[in-house]
């Protein structure tokens, strides 16, 4: 995050910055062919950009496949380890917490202290988290290693398009960013899939552990050529880390989502809704705390002025309550065709593919064309289709049971996948409509972080809406139709998400604004400070000043 700033301080600090960080003559900066000139990372002449691009859209890909990758290998976790249905929730869960918690810390630090200090800090920790994963001897060990992984991600994770945006010139951003579009519907795509076959290959006896030990060739490789290809940067004015701030979020969120996910598994405990209860406390400390921090030195880790732009609050009230219908529906999704149906992890993983596709497909065509013409409508129509997914595979799994196919579920997840790629790809281009541009690197870390929360919050839910209605100590001959219910029943709280989602995007701005590829919108060309975002997913803070680039 940076620090407000009207246009002409903006200036005069990129003026400073440049000064300070390009020791070149003035006659090297005026001879774009000179081997100065050449060395600059943002000099369109200066190839090594590209390698730059290659490497952190590899760990963005990392990131992406290890989200989506882990709940197909579910089932094998389960036989090779005797990991509970509590251990289950928090392989997953804890990785979201983790990454969700860290998330706005991470750009901070990298402004800070540099983002390719920090992007090779994050890759080689995350790197170093999955042997950890791989190796694991028990569930605890694994949970632990998940932990960290989620850690590490929220260093690396930020500073991805922080490195575009310091890399390449405005003209180019939008090529860039069509790309790392791509990635991410690529990522939805092999993640599940890649994660069948390691698995049904069982390769060298491991079962699942290639899911993980498969990062570390990739994570070798990203360190040893983000070393030599990856330029400084720096933000010209970078804001203290607030420490209280990231401590209360954290507090908060433990103590919330540690009780939904032991629950139930411990019966219950007073301790428990004592800790749900006590969490609404830390969280109301947080907002006084950082109002307070605000006043005194400007540098709050979430800037709560953002809400009172009416079109932000509802954006995180949807970003929330989407990550909360999508972590309950994923997880449960998985349990159900390998657990409840007895699928392979292979065949599982197959049956995503329409899915994806669907996903990707919708979402390029919503930025592309649907979107500048009908705005909000377009969400509110993904919403919709989304229900009529879930109100369509709810009926499958009810009438064919357990003898329900994959081209059976191709229709409702053809649904599912396009009214999620309407709503994923352009929320965040809406939600950052009415932000003030000053404000636009902030509110970007501030969304991806509520989303990271909400997946981790349903996931910690599933304790309550799918193992709650399977119950404990069930015969082999009941465990599948217990599945079959316990997905039914999870469809409905996620379709009943998905409704109140769809009343909330009223509150969205009913048309986009027009920005340009600097970044700034059609009313203030000049700042080029503006909210270009790609696919739904922002990874991290966007700089709105120019960094100081070093070599």
């Amino acid at each position: 995050m940076t620090s407000p700033a009207s246009p002409r301080p903006a200036a005069a600090a990129r003026t400073a910055s440049t000064e300070q960080a390009d020791p070149r003559s003035s006659a090297e900066q005026a001879d774009p062919h000179s081997s100065a000139a050449q060395a600059d990372p943002r000099s369109s002449a200066d190839r090594r950009r590209w390698f730059a691009l290659a490497i952190v859209m590899t760990a963005a890909f990392m990131d992406l496949v290890d989200v989506t990758i882990v709940n197909i290998a579910i089932p094998s976790i389960t036989e090779d380890t005797g990991a509970s249905f509590s251990a289950i929730q928090w392989i997953t869960a804890g990785y979201a917490l983790a990454f969700a918690a860290g998330l706005i810390t991470g750009g901070r630090l990298g402004d800070i202290y540099g983002r390719k200090r920090l992007f090779l800090l994050g890759i080689a920790g995350f790197t170093i988290a999955s042997a950890l994963c791989g190796l694991a001897v028990n569930p605890e060990m694994l949970v632990a290693s998940r932990i960290l992984q989620g850690a590490t991600a929220s260093l690396m994770v930020p500073q991805v398009l922080s490195i575009v945006h310091a890399t390449f010139p405005a003209h180019e951003r939008g090529k860039v960013f069509g790309l790392f579009g791509a990635i991410v519907g690529l990522g939805a795509v092999s993640g599940p899939l890649l994660g069948a076959l390691l698995t049904e290959w069982n390769l060298f006896g491991l079962e699942w552990r290639p899911i993980f030990l498969i990062n570390l060739p990739v994570g070798v490789a990203g360190l040893v050529l983000g070393r030599k290809f990856i330029s400084e940067s720096k933000a010209p004015k970078a804001l203290r880390l607030d420490l209280v701030g990231v401590a209360l979020v954290t507090l908060g969120l433990l103590m919330l989502l540690y009780p939904l996910t032991r629950g139930r598994e411990l019966g219950w405990p007073l301790w428990g809704y004592v800790s749900m209860a006590g969490s609404l406390l830390v969280f109301a400390v947080l907002v006084a705390y950082e109002a307070r921090k605000a006043r005194l030195d400007g540098s709050p880790l979430i800037e709560l002025s953002l809400f009172r732009v009416k079109s932000f609050a509802a954006g995180i009230a949807v970003q929330l309550t989407f990550g909360v219908g999508l972590g309950i529906f994923f997880l449960v999704w998985t349990l159900y065709l390998q657990m409840g149906l007895g699928w392979s992890a292979l065949k599982a993983g197959t049956t995503g593919i329409p899915f994806s596709v669907a996903v990707s497909v919708a979402a390029g065509l919503s930025v592309q064309k649907l979107v500048p013409r009908f705005g909000r409508k377009v969400l509110q129509a993904g919403a919709l289709l989304m229900i009529v997914g879930l109100l369509l595979y709810m009926g499958e799994a009810g009438h064919y049971g357990q003898t329900i196919t994959p081209w059976q579920m191709i229709p409702p997840l053809l649904f599912m996948g396009v009214g999620m790629g309407l709503i994923v790809a352009p929320l965040t281009d809406a939600v950052l409509s009415g932000v003030p541009k000053e404000h636009a690197g902030s509110a970007s870390g501030l969304i991806n972080t509520v989303q990271q929360m909400g997946t981790a919050l349903g996931l910690g839910l599933v304790s309550v809406v799918f193992f709650g209605a399977i119950g404990d100590d069930l015969a082999p001959d009941a465990l599948g139709p217990a599945f079959v219910d316990g997905f039914q029943r999870s469809l409905w709280c996620v379709a009943g998400v998905l409704a109140v989602i769809f009343l909330v995007m009223f509150a969205l701005p009913a048309a986009p604004r027009v920005h340009l590829e600097g970044g700034g919108d059609a009313e203030d060309p000049g700042t080029g400070t503006g909210t270009g975002t790609v696919g739904g997913a922002v990874p991290g803070d966007l700089p709105t000043e120019e960094p100081v680039l070093t070599r």
